[in-house]
């Protein structure tokens, strides 16, 4: 078993709002425009660095908060609610943090405490499966050299490390490149309609030299249980229920500020119609459930993270309990995210307000992890105990892979 990770708690949930709330109202202001204009969100991820942001779940002895994982996740449903981008750009950085934590890497964990960043390059294009490489780690003199193209490489455009996937004479290996170093080239190429700030682009790596100890460990595709699938996977849940949360405060604000109606309205003000109401109501039902959802799997997450992230038993109820979460939560946000434009009418459709980024973001994130795989996975579990779809590891430092 890896070093021990039980950490008790230390700070409070009143703790955590009060230091980092201020930080997500101000990333807040001006998303419209951001989200119009393709600004991405160099700034506000300077903010959160300056905050150690980060240092979440870095133990209090190398320097953290040493925050439980559900308090991780609530507040990173406050930060989706500010700019949905964040978290997801984030996504990597923490499984990178737990994977240390489990090494008991206090090196990359006291770096993370004074606010380093982790970014990933594992996806290639063109490749039919996640888990086969063309970039590859070789051996080069006395040292190692990395060359390949990624894409979807999520959140690199704001680390300060790449954790990268590579092939390794035919071992899959995790390795952590500096952004900034020689032979590193990235692309702000994502096209997809939704979540198009969150540097998900292509990443060149040619002739990049790596040192010894930047070599983590077997990499995406690792096989056997690890607890990093459902923790990825909540991540993006944990966007989901940001964006209805932000979506129910953006219908609420417009339908109080709208003094026109239908003819046939139940109402004088849309605020006082009883269908409009009933359409508010959903949409805040929706963030509820989309939260309570996220949290309970992030108990899950404790309580195996806690025992050390090996209980076969806790693996798989963490894994599956994402996956069943994973199911409700996209169902809700999608429907609010749609059913919002039903208050009013055609104005609310402009494009000064942007409220179709909230449909155009979730649908996006939920296309991740393709939801008929997972709900055909959950049904062939509880049928005929077929085994869960693990598949992803950050890596560790290779003394610590069993």
């Amino acid at each position: 078993m890896s070093g021990s990770t039980v950490t008790s708690v230390v700070v409070s949930d009143q703790e955590l709002r009060d230091r980092f709330r201020p930080v997500f109202e101000r990333i807040a202001v001006g998303s419209v425009e951001r989200e119009r204009d393709r600004r991405l969100l160099f700034d506000e991820v300077r903010w959160l660095r300056e905050v150690r942001f980060g240092a979440l779940r870095v133990p209090v002895e190398q320097g953290g908060f040493g925050a439980s994982v559900r308090q991780l996740f609530d507040l990173l449903i406050d930060l989706g609610a500010a700019e949905s981008n964040l978290p997801q750009a984030l996504r990597v950085h923490w499984v990178f943090v737990e994977d240390q934590r489990l090494a008991a890497d206090s090196r990359w964990l006291e770096a993370a405490a004074q606010g380093t960043l982790v970014g990933n390059a594992i996806t290639e294009p063109g490749v039919g499966s996640a888990d086969r490489y063309r970039t590859v780690l070789r051996r080069v003199g006395e040292g190692w050299q990395l060359d390949g193209v990624k894409y979807y490489s999520t959140g690199s455009l704001y680390a300060d490390h790449i954790l990268v996937a590579a092939d390794r004479d035919g071992d899959r290996i995790a390795v952590l490149v500096d952004a900034d170093r020689d032979g590193v080239a990235q692309t702000d190429d994502w096209d997809g309609f939704g979540q198009r700030l969150t540097g998900s682009g292509t990443t060149t790596f040619t002739g990049v030299t790596v040192p010894d100890d930047r070599i983590l460990g077997p990499g995406y595709g690792a096989s056997g249980r690890t607890y990093s699938t459902a923790y990825l996977q909540l991540v993006q849940l944990a966007v989901l229920a940001g964006i209805a949360a932000r979506a129910e405060v953006d219908v609420a604000e417009w339908v109080r500020a709208r003094t026109r109606t239908f003819t046939h309205a139940a109402a004088d003000l849309p605020r006082h119609d009883p269908l409009v109401q009933q359409v508010v109501g959903r949409i805040s039902a929706a963030a509820f459930g989309a939260r309570a959802a996220v949290l309970a799997v992030a108990d899950d997450l404790d309580a195996l993270l806690d025992a050390g992230g090996e209980d076969p038993v806790l693996l798989d109820r963490a894994e599956s309990n994402s996956a069943r979460a994973q199911s409700v939560v996209i169902g809700l946000v999608l429907d609010a995210t749609a059913e919002l434009f039903d208050v009013g009418g055609a104005s609310i459709t402009s494009s000064e307000l942007g409220l179709d980024r909230h449909w155009r973001n979730a649908r996006t994130v939920a296309a991740h992890n393709p939801l008929i795989y997972k709900q055909q996975a959950i049904g062939a579990h509880v049928l005929n105990d077929d085994p869960l779809p693990y598949a992803w590891s950050a890596g560790r430092r290779p003394e610590a892979v069993g």
